[in-house]
């Protein structure tokens, strides 16, 4: 059967064929076509305005930072490299001079704190992220040249790491020792050692090295000569004691308000300049000016030390010397002595090098001194001993020294820093334990007033006003109706009298009471190792002022003793008699009575020769001293005769008596050298002892009560000669 498609299938079949057979005709001629025409653009929605830019935050403080002298784009602290080849801040002075340098040193970038990995980028100066960020926020310590590290700090620790200066005490001592320069005045020569020369140059400080100043001896950045004591941090007043308590930490600039609202006067920072503490007594540059501010004193002492400098290098090291503050390395030579620096071939001027020890180390002072010029605030007591000593050492090689006659160094007692009663707990981390504190440290006496007892206190640099002034009733004392001596005895100048604030610490550390409790019911005459000397301690000027009312001298039984001493007229206490501040004598008024300004001619109106020496014209300290002299040589008599075990007495040395068994005036030393204290003491040469040491302790005992301390150092004297027949008391006179 033939099949046939359907209708509608044939037709799709031949349209299919038609198709096929157009396309291949088309492949083999294509026929031209018109372009397409292009749809019109869609309409643009009208631009909408872009908003206006909104500023970030502003820094808190920046307006005030970007004005100081930290973010002074132009100056030589942050340009001094832009025209080197490397275009960068090296290593060694990259901390203080970039703020990415700042930031490496402490830590901030990720790397290691306390030192700088690479060199610094040039253009930035030091900004906020410098000071603000994680690693200053945990800043608490700082370590400097000399080795020292000062802990417990707050914010203004970011300021000391750089505001400590390039070199201290100890750099200039290596130079010396590296160079082996033993001779203080021989001019010492370079070291060659291969293609290498090494010169015993100027060794400087650098800029601004205010933290060496406020912490004096504690870090050690000034020259400090052997044998001699400094002062340490200088501490002012709570609240400005510290960098950022003194300056604004963004504008750098010193707090003037807050100053001006004890300084009197101060109206800018100009005006600092001419303050100076009541407790900056004495004429340190010996101008006869004890009115001009700390600044000035500083100035004359600097004037007085560049002078030695000058003719120290012309006499000792042969080649003239001038000073110019603004060039590196700021000493030249002036071999015409012009006073105008040699210039060599280029114009430029000679840096001095005929360098000896004793020079460098003046000079380094020098430097130390002009490089601060807020020494006068920061620590002038410090920058007045360096320049002091400075002049002091450069006279002892000039053949026309430096006139320091009118010169002081020093400050009163209760000022005096630099001395053993403050400094003497500087190797025991600074703290004064309680058993001293109430009178060697500024806080320890308010403590004791408010609390009745002490804890331990930190080591301070002299008294403060506070230690004696009540700062919440300002400028009152402190009140103290009566004050209780180491015998048990209260007494007292009258209710809240300022002079009781004086008995609280000048009344000594024994008494009868005490030396009696510790012999007991020994033998009078058997020496022991177990008997201690018993110290009075020093200036026990209370003591001795009341007499037998406290028993601070060792008092024989069976005798009668002197009471409070009453001088006529109203001089019967420590401050009508002394200056609270100076602490010196009230001359004028002894002159009124006594027709005369020296207290030592004074003497009772007596014709009694109680010293036996046949002057009977002599004041009474010379009474005083032949007695203590007699007592002496009582007591190494008996020493001798007795316990037989030589005595020796040093007054300046710790524990004050030692062996002498073969009489040379030395004490007996140990197998390491060092004195053998006093092992043979027995109960009647330690009163004696006792009573020598409290009178050589009160350098004021014969205007203070002289007949008590002669009535028991009589006494010392007749109870010895009951063993040691020999000791002649004969022409003595009791009082």
């Amino acid at each position: 059967m033939q099949h046939r498609l359907p209708k509608y299938l044939s037709i799709v079949v031949l349209l299919i064929g038609v198709g096929l057979l157009m396309a291949a005709c088309n492949a083999a001629t294509p026929a031209p076509t018109e372009p397409p025409v292009q749809a019109p653009a869609p309409t643009c929605p009208a631009p909408v305005p872009c908003p206006t830019p909104v500023a970030g935050p502003e820094a808190p403080f920046q307006a005030l930072w970007e004005a100081s002298p930290h973010n002074d784009a132009k100056s030589e602290a942050f340009v001094h490299w832009d025209e080197t080849e490397d275009k960068s801040v090296p290593v060694e002075c990259a901390t203080c001079h970039s703020s990415t340098g700042f930031q490496d040193f402490v830590g901030a970038d990720g790397s290691e704190a306390g030192s700088v990995e690479k060199p610094a980028p040039i253009g930035t100066t030091v900004n906020c992220v410098a000071c603000h960020n994680n690693a200053t926020a945990k800043l608490t310590s700082v370590s400097f040249l000399s080795g020292v590290t000062i802990n417990n700090l707050g914010p203004e620790a970011r300021c000391m790491v750089c505001h400590q200066g390039r070199a201290t005490k100890v750099q200039v001592d290596a130079q010396i020792e590296k160079f082996s320069a033993t001779d203080p005045d021989k001019v010492v020569e370079p070291i060659t050692s291969g293609d290498t020369t090494s010169r015993f140059g100027f060794i400087n400080v650098h800029y601004f090295a205010a933290a060496i100043t406020l912490y004096g001896t504690e870090v050690k950045g000034g020259y400090e000569y052997d044998g001699k004591a400094y002062d340490a941090k200088n501490d002012h007043v709570e609240g400005y004691a510290t960098c950022v308590g003194c300056h604004n930490p963004h504008t750098l600039e010193v707090k003037v308000d807050e100053c001006a609202v004890c300084h009197e006067g101060v109206k800018s920072a100009e005006d600092l300049k001419a303050i100076r503490m009541i407790s900056s007594a004495p004429d340190y540059d010996g101008d006869g000016d004890v009115t001009e501010g700390m600044a000035g004193e500083i100035e004359g002492l600097q004037a007085a030390l560049y002078t030695a400098i000058q003719s120290y290098a012309t006499e000792k090291a042969g080649l003239p010397i001038v000073y110019d503050a603004a060039a590196y390395p700021y000493f030249f030579a002036d071999k015409d002595a012009d006073g105008k620096g040699d210039t060599n071939d280029s114009g430029g001027g000679v840096a001095y090098n005929a360098w000896t020890p004793r020079l460098l180390k003046a000079a380094y002072n020098y430097q130390v001194s002009i490089k601060d010029p807020g020494n006068f605030a920061h620590g002038n007591k410090y920058i007045v001993q360096l320049l002091f000593d400075s002049i002091e050492d450069l006279n002892t090689a000039l053949s026309s020294p430096v006139d320091m006659s009118k010169m002081h160094r020093d400050d009163a007692g209760h000022f005096a820093g630099n001395t053993e009663p403050f400094r003497h707990w500087d190797g025991e981390e600074g703290n004064v334990p309680a058993g001293c504190a109430k009178c060697h440290s500024a806080t320890g006496l308010p403590q004791f007033i408010k609390e009745g007892v002490n804890i331990t206190n930190k080591a301070s640099n002299g008294f403060l006003c506070s230690t004696c002034h009540d700062e919440a009733n300002w400028p009152a004392n402190y009140t103290v109706n009566d004050v209780t001596f180491p015998s048990g005895a209260k007494v007292t100048f009258g209710e809240g009298a300022p002079a009781n604030l004086c008995l609280a610490c000048h009344q000594g550390r024994e008494s009868t009471a005490s030396v009696n409790k510790a012999l007991g019911d020994a033998e009078a005459d058997t020496p022991s190792d177990k008997i201690r000397f018993r110290n009075v301690h020093y200036f026990a000027a209370g003591a001795t002022l009341f007499g037998t009312e406290v028993k601070g001298i060792y008092e024989y039984p069976g005798k009668e003793y002197a009471g409070q001493f009453m001088h006529e007229g109203n001089l019967n206490t420590c401050t009508s008699c002394h200056d609270a501040h100076v602490l010196a004598p009230n001359l004028e008024a002894c002159a009124g009575c006594h027709q005369t300004d020296d207290p030592g001619t004074i003497r009772l109106n007596s014709k009694d020769d109680y010293d036996g020496d046949g002057d009977v014209t002599e004041g009474l300290k010379g009474e005083v001293d032949t007695y203590t002299e007699l007592l002496y040589a009582a007591l190494q008599a008996y020493a001798k005769d007795v316990a037989k075990v030589g005595i020796l007495y040093n007054p300046a040395a710790y524990p004050y008596f030692f062996v002498d068994n073969d009489g040379d005036g030395k004490a007996d030393v140990n197998a390491d050298g060092a004195a053998i204290g006093y092992n043979a003491f027995t109960p009647r040469s330690l009163k004696a002892a006792y009573n020598l040491q409290y009178a050589k302790k009160d350098p004021g005992a014969y205007v203070h009560n002289a007949k008590y301390v002669m009535q028991a150092l009589y006494d010392s004297i007749a109870d010895l000669k009951t063993k040691v027949p020999s000791i002649d008391n004969s022409k003595l006179i009791r009082p």
